[in-house]
């Protein structure tokens, strides 16, 4: 990978801007051309090395509900009931893990509602039960990723994560046909947002103005680039899982959720007999011992309060596509 490509990564996983040529200012500071900066977003997105370029939307923010779900598929049965939940438009990424529950995906849906009726659905055409893990309190998410497998900086100071606004739903009808047409990813051109006003009938001054609407609501995390952390150095992805005693677990999560390797940390419903556990923390790494390792230094935090543990590694993307809502 070339020194402009590594940089695009390690540097615009958030931030890009909000201006009339935004690929211009991303090549001012990297040193380069706004025509190489379109043509290196271009390959990186082919090769797979980018699974997609834009905002990052919040699905709870625009009045939906977002949610992790599992379930026990048979070996013999694996692909088969693989075809049928990543079938549903719902279904955001899969993920194959190396458990009994081996099946792992994240649910977005346009209504709170939706969620345990989507959780029907699954388990009615799998015939496999569906064990729902809804977020019961955050405590951090900023999954950036830098080559070589070490935590990545924005380019930007981290002004996108403002505590979030309440938003209106006559706000939302006004946003839903930008929403539709970004959630996919920003048009590769010079002038993107004027793109974008042509598409939606609109001005590049209200698209840009509707953006940082968004970004100010909380509604978008951030814009920039997502890589596929396997294709950058992060050969394991480990989702390690903890059962903390319910007294301690919110002093002890929000101490988790502040090391450096972790990028998603959540309180979950436990589903006893079949799941002890309610502390969830994402970690990456090169290999399998980078990870355990990381998991070692949560378990020293935890220390008595953690009655037991297990680390989850990802062995197979099944579907990752992103939030998707539908005109």
């Amino acid at each position: 990978m070339d020194e402009l490509k590594r940089r695009l990564i390690d540097e615009w996983q958030g931030g890009f801007p909000l201006c009339e040529r935004p690929f211009a200012v991303v090549a001012e500071r990297l040193k380069s051309s706004e025509d190489a900066v379109l043509q290196a977003l271009r390959e990186l997105l082919a090769d797979g090395t980018l699974t997609r370029f834009g905002p990052l939307y919040q699905i709870e923010r625009l009045g939906g509900a977002f949610s992790l779900a599992a379930l026990q598929a048979p070996e013999v049965d694996f692909d088969r009931i693989a075809s049928i939940v990543n079938g549903f438009p719902e279904v955001a990424h899969n993920y194959r893990r190396n458990h009994a529950f081996n099946m792992w995906f994240v649910l977005a849906t346009e209504t709170p509602v939706g969620m345990n009726e989507t959780v029907q659905r699954i388990a009615a055409a799998t015939g496999s039960p569906v064990f729902n893990f809804p977020k019961e309190r955050e405590y951090f998410i900023e999954a950036r990723f830098a080559v070589g497998a070490r935590r990545a900086e924005s380019s930007e100071p981290p002004t996108e994560r403002k505590a979030a606004s309440s938003l209106s739903p006559d706000r939302l009808t006004e946003w839903r046909p930008l929403i539709l047409a970004t959630q996919a990813g920003l048009p590769l051109a010079p002038r993107p947002y004027h793109a974008l006003a042509a598409q939606l009938g609109s001005d590049a001054e209200a698209i840009i103005a509707s953006l940082q609407a968004l970004l100010d609501a909380g509604a978008i995390r951030r814009i920039g680039v997502v890589p596929n952390h396997y294709r950058i150095g992060y050969a394991a992805n480990g989702m390690t899982v903890w059962d903390v005693l319910d007294e301690t677990v919110d002093e002890l999560g929000a101490q988790i959720g502040a090391l450096e390797f972790v990028t998603h940390c959540y309180r979950r419903p436990r589903h006893r007999p079949d799941w002890p556990y309610n502390l969830f923390a994402m970690t990456h790494g090169a290999s399998r011992d980078e990870v355990t390792a990381k998991a070692d230094r949560i378990a020293g935090i935890l220390g008595d309060a953690c009655r037991a543990h297990d680390i989850l590694y990802s062995t197979r993307i099944l579907k990752k596509t992103g939030l998707r809502l539908h005109g």
